[in-house]
């Protein structure tokens, strides 16, 4: 009776509704398709997972399953041992519920899929939790684990978060924190698994758990610290104790952090050199003489002036096609730029091998002729035969003056080797006597040994 009168009072407020919105605005009126649901009352929990117990009543329609159901995973070629070595494990537990599962090493993948001896129509979508798991390095023990219905998972791809590589390998080592403290520490207040591999965080858990450890996850690839999240949760593990604040905004107790650009401190290096240079400056005018002057000038110099603000960038530099235009080598065609090219190759090279004859002209020039600033050539590579400023002709050298120069020259030598043989011979004569002394001594003692013999016999 309820339910009907409660159907006649909505479909009066509809017609009123609409009646309403004919004469001033066309209202929505949302109680059009609802219906009464005796079963829904307020003490039913939505949240609650009734596990499946065939004893207790829990049956399919019809007795089994109608089609065949199958889920397949691939997995990395580094985690073929573990699985083969565990795969028994996995089919043991999988025989319990009726599912049938196959590991192919050939094609590197996992399929799982419902029989006809399946009743429990969700444990196929566990399994598939299960082999993804597997295949994400979780351990054998700990992933099966999700085939209970207290446990969820979630997978959360982190890859493409950050685009510099550098970067997002510091951030996800700071989710992990030092020795894995950080992650720990996640794990206790969440109470999930999570495992952070390659590319990906594993977390299994509690829904509200696996909620909390993603928003901490996408948070820490945004740079913003774990450490602050953690703060949050011990915070709010500490309210959920005190029943009087269950209905109350937790707002007032939370910590706000804001994000702060603070600049960074200079090294003490910097700041003192910079100090030096103002003292070296402000020294610089009471000091005397030149002397002082150039200090000023050059601390003025290694101190940066301070460019005026300017709205607009700076100038574009020319490219290489501006460049060719301007040469005007852009019109040419590809075997004349080659020819181009090739003649000037030969010019350098061409400077570059007289230079190197002029130099080797100048080993045998005269000192008297070369110029006492070290020029001593015209621009033709020849011999300057006049003086700069008065025009009288220089001495010419002759091939005697050449060959007088090298005599005196080898003479010199020749007299330092006869000293030296004179010292030698000197030494020699004093080591021969020292010898000869010896050889003596060695006579007079063979005698005297001859002597005694002799006696003896």
């Amino acid at each position: 009776m309820s339910s009907s009168s409660n159907i006649i009072e909505s479909q009066s407020g509809r017609t009123g509704g609409g009646a309403d919105g004919a004469g001033g605005g066309g209202k929505k009126n949302h109680n059009k398709y609802r219906r009464d649901k005796p079963w829904d009352t307020p003490d039913i929990d939505h949240w609650e997972v009734n596990p499946w117990d065939e004893s207790n009543g829990d049956a399919l329609p019809g007795g089994r399953l109608l089609e065949e159901s199958s889920f397949a995973t691939l997995f990395p070629k580094y985690r073929e041992r573990y699985l083969r070595e565990a795969w028994p494990i996995v089919t043991r537990s999988l025989d319990k519920y009726k599912v049938a599962c196959e590991l192919n090493l050939v094609e590197g993948s996992m399929t799982v899929r419902t029989t006809r001896k399946t009743s429990d129509p969700y444990i196929i979508l566990k399994a598939r939790d299960l082999i993804k798991l597997l295949a994400r390095s979780i351990p054998a023990p700990q992933a099966l684990k999700i085939l209970n219905d207290d446990y969820h998972c979630d997978i959360l791809k982190i890859a493409g978060l950050v685009r510099n590589k550098e970067r997002f390998v510091k951030r996800r080592q700071r989710l992990i924190g030092p020795d894995g403290a950080t992650l720990k520490a996640l794990e206790l207040l969440t109470q999930c698994y999570i495992l952070v591999q390659g590319n990906t965080v594993a977390v299994m858990g509690s829904h509200k758990g696996i909620k909390k450890v993603r928003t901490v996850v996408m948070e820490c690839m945004k740079n913003i610290h774990p450490v602050y999240n953690i703060k949050r949760l011990m915070i709010m593990r500490e309210l959920e104790k005190d029943p009087k604040l269950k209905d109350e905004s937790w707002e007032r107790f939370l910590p706000t952090f804001k994000s702060k650009n603070v600049k960074r401190r200079k090294p003490r290096q910097l700041v003192e050199e910079k100090q030096k240079m103002a003292a070296a400056a402000a020294a610089a005018p009471e000091a005397d003489g030149g002397e002082g002057g150039k200090s000023a000038t050059a601390a003025k110099s290694t101190t940066k002036k301070k460019k005026s603000y300017t709205p607009f960038p700076p100038a574009q530099l020319p490219s290489k096609i501006d460049k060719q235009l301007d040469s005007g080598e852009y019109f040419l065609s590809e075997r004349e730029r080659k020819a181009k090219k090739l003649a000037e190759k030969r010019q350098a090279s061409r400077e570059k091998s007289d230079e190197k004859q002029r130099a080797r002209e100048r080993e045998f020039v005269h000192p008297s002729l070369l110029e006492k600033d070290g020029g001593g050539k015209d621009s033709g590579g020849k011999i300057a035969g006049e003086s700069g400023g008065g025009g009288s002709k220089t001495r010419v050298v002759t091939a005697s003056d050449d060959v007088d120069r090298l005599v005196n020259k080898f003479a010199k030598k020749s007299g330092k080797k006869r000293k030296g043989e004179a010292a030698n011979e000197g030494i020699g004569n004093d080591t021969s006597d020292f010898i000869g002394g010896s050889d003596k001594k060695k006579k007079k003692e063979k005698k005297k040994k001859k002597e005694k013999r002799q006696k003896t016999e």
